[in-house]
C-alpha cells in the first residue's frame, strides 16, 4: 500500500480545507485523473493521481483541514504501474552510471541544452516575451538576466541558470511562451556531449514515454506535447473555465496543447476565433446568396456601397487584444463593479499647514538623498485613523460573507506603470516613521515604473490611495481594489477663495478627497467619522504628533 502525499499547491500554503472527494475507497483509478478538490487561501485546486491503482483509505472527510506534504489517502498502486516505476529506475540508475563515465572521459566537451521556461508564480502557465536581453551567439553567465516576461500579475526578469553560448531563441518578443518548455537553445562549455550517450539515454525516454505523444516542434523550433485525447473532466486552470463558462463553450471540445491535454488560455482563444471566424464565413455566404437574386446594376450598386464601408470602417477603428497587466486590470475592475456596492463620500481638504510643513522638511529629506512628496504624510495619516477605525483596514470574503479585519495597515498607491494600472502597497505602515514611509515609497514608485515590481510588493494590500491630482485630475469616484472595502481619490491642490469667521474672503489651498466605500461593511456615518479624522491630521499635521510612536 502506498501512502499519496499532499503535494505543494501555491507559495506559503501549509494547509487546505478538503472541499470534495472525486473519488471513493474501491475506486480504481488512473495517472493524472482528479482525485480530490481542495481550497486554499488564495484558489480552489484539484489534486491528480500520481499512479494509477485502486483507493484504499481516505484520511480525511469534506470539510476538514488538510496538511501540505502529509498523506491525503491510501492506494494500492497497480502491479504496471509499480514494474514501469521500477523498470525506469533501473534504467536510469544505469543510465546514470554510463554518463558519469562519459562525463569523466569528456570532461572538456560542451553540448547543447534547451533552457526550459521555469515556474514564475502560481497558476501562471504562460506569459509574454518583453524583451530580449540576450541575442543568438552572445556569450551569457549564470545568473545573468536574458529574458523579461510579464505574466498577469507582474514583469519578471528570468537568469540563466548555466554559463555559456545561446545558439537560438525559441519566440520572438511580443509572442506568447509557455511555462516548462523551451525558451531559448544554449552550449553549455564544460558538460559531458550527449552523442555518447544518444542510445542509452533514447531508450530511457521511449519507456518513459511510451504511453504518450510524441513531441513536435512549434513555429519557433521549441518543443512542446501535441494535444492528446483524454477521458473524463478536462484538465484547465480555473481561469480558463471561467472563461469557457463566459463564453458558453464545452471544454472537451477544445484541443488542448498542455501537458497531458491541459487547455491553456490560449488554446481556448484560438477556439473562440475560430467561431466568430466560422460565423462572419456563414453571414458572408448568406449574403453572396443573397446577391445574387439582385440585378446586375442592384449587385453593382451594392459592392460599391460594401467597399465604402469596408473602407470607412477601416479607417475608424482597429481592434486590440488586451494582455498582461490590461487585461488582468480589466477582469479585476469588472468583478469589483459587479460585486461590491459602492458608495462615495467627498470633502474638501486645505492644504495650507500641510504645504508650510513639508517646505521645512523638504532639505531634511534631501540631505537623505529622498524626494519629499505630500503622499508620505497622506499614508501616514491614514494609518493613525485606521487604528480607530479598524473594520475600514479589511477584506470582504464574498463566498464565506466574512470581513477579515487586519492589525497591518498595507496601504497601497495606484500606479500608472509602463504595463498598465499597478497597486502596490507599503506594509505594517503603523510601525514606520514618516522617513521610512518616504524611503519604502520611492522604491515601489521606481518599480512599478520600471515593470519590475515583485509579487510580494503586490499581495496584501488593506487599503489604497489614487493619487488623480497628479496627473491635473479634481475629482473622482474610485473604483475599490476588490477584496479591500475602500479606496480614497486625491485631486489636485487648488488656490481658491473661502472666507473665514469674519466674511472675509481669503485665498486657500484646498484639495477635493473623494471616498469610495463597500456598503455591505461600511455605512455612511461611519465613512464621514473616519475621513474627518484622516483629514484633521492633515489639516493640522501637529496632531500626528500626539499619536506617532
Amino acid at each position: 500500500m502506498t501512502e499519496f502525499i499532499l503535494p505543494d499547491i501555491g507559495e506559503g500554503i501549509v494547509e487546505c480545507e478538503l472541499l470534495e472527494w472525486l473519488v471513493k475507497e474501491g475506486d480504481v483509478i488512473t495517472e493524472d485523473q482528479p482525485v480530490a478538490e481542495v481550497m486554499t487561501d488564495k484558489a480552489t485546486v484539484q489534486i491528480p493521481a500520481m499512479y494509477s491503482g485502486v483507493v484504499k483509505t481516505l484520511h480525511y472527510k469534506e470539510g476538514d483541514i488538510a496538511k501540505v506534504h502529509e498523506p491525503l489517502f491510501a492506494m494500492d498502486v497497480d502491479g504496471t504501474a509499480n514494474q514501469d516505476f521500477n523498470d525506469n529506475n533501473a534504467v536510469t540508475d544505469s543510465v546514470d552510471e554510463h554518463e558519469s563515465a562519459a562525463a569523466l572521459e569528456t570532461e572538456n566537451s560542451s553540448k547543447v541544452e534547451p533552457f526550459i521556461l521555469p515556474d514564475i508564480g502560481e497558476g501562471i502557465v504562460e506569459c509574454e516575451i518583453v524583451k530580449w536581453c540576450i541575442s543568438a551567439g552572445d556569450t551569457v553567465e549564470e545568473d545573468q538576466v536574458v529574458v523579461e516576461v510579464m505574466t498577469d500579475k507582474a514583469v519578471v526578469e528570468i537568469p540563466a541558470k548555466f554559463s555559456g553560448k545561446v545558439t537560438k531563441l525559441f519566440y520572438q518578443e511580443g509572442e506568447i511562451a509557455k511555462v516548462h518548455t523551451p525558451l531559448f537553445e544554449q552550449e553549455i562549455a564544460g558538460v559531458a556531449s550527449t552523442n555518447s550517450n544518444q542510445t542509452t539515454t533514447t531508450s530511457v525516454n521511449e519507456t518513459k514515454q511510451s504511453n504518450s505523444v510524441s513531441p513536435q516542434l512549434n513555429k519557433q523550433g521549441g518543443l512542446f506535447e501535441a494535444p492528446v485525447e483524454i477521458s473524463g473532466k478536462v484538465l484547465a486552470s480555473p481561469a480558463v473555465r471561467r472563461i469557457a463558462r463566459e463564453n458558453n463553450i464545452d471544454l472537451s471540445q477544445v484541443s488542448g496543447s498542455g501537458k497531458k491535454g491541459r487547455v491553456l488560455k490560449h488554446d481556448l482563444d484560438s477556439f473562440i476565433n475560430q467561431q466568430q471566424s466560422a460565423v462572419s464565413d456563414n453571414r458572408a455566404n448568406h449574403q453572396s446568396a443573397t446577391n445574387a437574386k439582385y440585378t446586375n446594376a442592384d449587385k453593382a450598386s451594392d459592392e460599391i456601397q460594401n467597399t465604402q464601408q469596408t473602407q470607412a470602417e477601416n479607417g475608424t477603428f482597429k481592434t486590440v487584444v488586451l494582455k498582461g497587466m490590461r487585461a488582468a486590470m480589466a477582469k479585476q475592475m469588472v468583478a469589483s463593479t459587479s460585486t461590491i456596492p459602492h458608495f462615495t463620500v467627498s470633502d474638501e481638504l486645505c492644504m495650507d499647514s500641510l504645504i508650510d510643513l513639508r517646505l521645512r522638511l523638504k532639505s531634511d529629506f534631501a540631505d537623505k538623498g529622498l524626494k519629499l512628496s505630500f503622499m508620505p504624510f497622506f499614508i501616514k495619516s491614514l494609518s493613525l485613523a485606521l487604528t480607530e477605525f479598524e473594520e475600514i483596514n479589511a477584506q470582504f470574503d464574498d463566498e464565506s460573507n466574512t470581513l477579515k479585519v487586519f492589525a497591518n495597515h498595507n496601504i497601497g498607491l495606484a500606479v500608472d506603470s509602463k504595463v498598465g494600472l499597478l497597486v502596490p502597497n507599503i506594509k505594517s505602515v503603523q510601525n514606520k516613521s514618516l522617513l521610512e514611509v518616504t524611503q519604502e515609497l520611492n522604491r515601489i514608485i521606481d518599480a512599478a515604473r520600471e515593470g519590475k515590481l515583485s509579487s510580494a510588493d503586490l499581495k496584501g494590500g488593506t487599503i489604497s490611495i489614487s493619487n488623480i491630482g497628479a496627473l491635473g485630475g479634481t475629482i473622482a469616484t474610485p473604483v475599490i481594489n476588490k477584496p479591500e472595502v475602500a479606496i480614497v481619490a486625491l485631486g489636485k491642490t487648488q488656490r481658491l477663495p473661502r472666507f473665514n469667521e469674519s466674511g472675509e474672503v481669503y485665498a486657500s489651498n484646498i484639495m477635493t478627497i473623494n471616498w469610495s466605500g463597500d456598503h455591505r461593511v461600511i455605512d455612511g456615518a461611519t465613512m464621514v467619522r473616519f475621513n474627518n479624522l484622516w483629514m484633521s491630521y492633515l489639516s493640522s499635521p501637529e496632531k500626528m504628533l500626539v499619536h506617532l510612536k
